[in-house]
């Protein structure tokens, strides 16, 4: 099956369709982005729900004990 897109001249892309998809992948295919529960696009993980919540757990301890 091809592309139903169109392109900037007005005539039908030539390009086939994804699989799964009515579009080819340069007008709207399968993304590029990284999975989902990627541990290896983690950068340093600063901002993490888990470093997040250690840091205001460590606040509250610092507001007790002053």
């Amino acid at each position: 099956m091809r592309c139903l897109a169109r392109t900037r001249s007005g005539t039908e892309c030539q390009s086939p369709s994804v699989r799964g998809n009515k579009r080819c992948r340069m007008h709207g295919g399968k993304g590029s982005g990284a999975p989902e529960g990627n541990r290896n696009a983690w950068r340093h993980g600063g901002r993490s729900a888990g470093t997040i919540e250690a840091a205001r757990y460590l606040r509250g301890l610092a507001q007790l004990m002053s």
